[in-house]
């Protein structure tokens, strides 16, 4: 059988492959590979990431060429929020990508309940052609529209329309929450643990759902003495872990609802003077880039707002020409990235 070509490659990798053969974000990737003015990396980073898209046979799309096709079509990516986690951050550079590769330009703008109220962020100069809306949360949940989402072509990112009127694409947490209790059960982990996010969540309700599916599928018992709810934070994660250690049968393996909290599960088993992962396994959830640098290596799995973004300006470009899918809430599939604590 032949190598594939640099072609064949090339059509393969995405920004997210270039970022983990580098050691690096895609955050990183993206401001290397752009060039962007003010972006301080060392040489040795700049050039990890040129060698790893070199062999990979990465290339960013056309800007010059898509430039010129845009025209004034484009498309309003509209946010709740953007600084306070780099979730949305990375679903606008995902779509950003691929609306480059059609010829479309994306705005970004924040939205806030009560703060515009007659909506101006979502209006377009009469120079523009709005091709159609996305708007996105920072947190995974259910939302009334705003109305000027209802005018025009719109597509839901980690968020859904509570009378199912918009097409939505969410993180496929039922399944991330099964995959990643499963993953500790592989590993020969019997007494299970759940460091939860905030209760009350969309997040943290299918994370527990999928949790609970992987015991019953492996005839483990399920024990609510195994499951805490923190909020989100490293404190959260330490003290939830100290508290599953005082209990007459500790767990051997925790899943920590996001990397966050599983950092404050990482120190707290150190302190505690246990061996990760020997004595105790832990399994994070988003794959922050902090999670390669904790010790051990976090094993974690992947949230993919890249893709999410990237998937929004393909279903806005299905639903203008024509093509409307039955499914009207579509899940991505969170990959598990295997490091050393599990």
């Amino acid at each position: 059988m032949t190598a594939p070509s640099r072609m064949e490659n090339a059509l393969k990798s995405t920004m997210m492959d270039v970022a983990a053969q580098a050691g690096v974000s895609q955050a990183t990737v993206s401001l290397i590979l752009n060039g962007s003015s003010g972006a301080r990396f060392s040489e040795a980073t700049r050039k990890r990431v040129f060698d790893a898209a070199a062999e990979l046979g990465y290339r960013l799309s056309n800007r010059s060429a898509a430039a010129r096709s845009a025209g004034t079509k484009v498309i309003l990516f509209i946010v709740d929020e953007l600084t306070t986690d780099p979730w949305m951050a990375l679903a606008f550079e995902g779509a950003r990508e691929k609306a480059l590769e059609l010829g479309i330009i994306v705005t970004l703008g924040v939205f806030r309940q009560g703060e515009d109220p007659d909506e101006r962020v979502f209006s377009v100069c009469e120079s523009q052609t709005l091709v159609g809306c996305i708007f996105g949360t920072i947190l995974t949940r259910k939302i009334d529209p705003p109305k000027a989402l209802l005018g025009a072509p719109s597509v839901l990112v980690n968020c859904y329309d509570q009378d199912r009127r918009l097409p939505s694409i969410l993180p496929g947490d039922v399944a991330g929450g099964r995959a990643a209790t499963e993953r500790l059960i592989k590993g020969g982990r019997k007494r299970i643990a759940l460091i939860n996010g905030q209760e009350g969540l969309d997040n943290p309700r299918d994370r527990l759902r999928g949790y609970k599916q992987a015991l019953a599928s492996n005839d483990l018992a399920y024990d609510s003495k195994l499951v805490h709810y923190g909020n989100w934070e490293p404190s959260s994660g330490y003290e939830k872990t100290h508290a599953l250690m005082r209990l007459p049968d500790p767990p051997d393996g925790i899943f920590c609802a996001n990397d966050l909290m599983a950092i404050g599960c990482l120190e707290a088993l150190k302190e505690l003077g246990k061996s990760i992962p020997d004595d105790v396994a832990v399994v994070g959830f988003d794959n922050r880039d902090i999670a390669q640098f904790t010790m051990p290596p976090l094993t974690t799995f992947h949230l993919p707002m890249l893709t999410m973004g990237s998937m929004a300006v393909e279903l806005l470009q299905d639903i203008t020409g024509g093509l409307n899918s039955a499914h009207d809430q579509l899940k991505v599939e969170c990959p598990l990235v295997e490091r050393v604590s599990a």
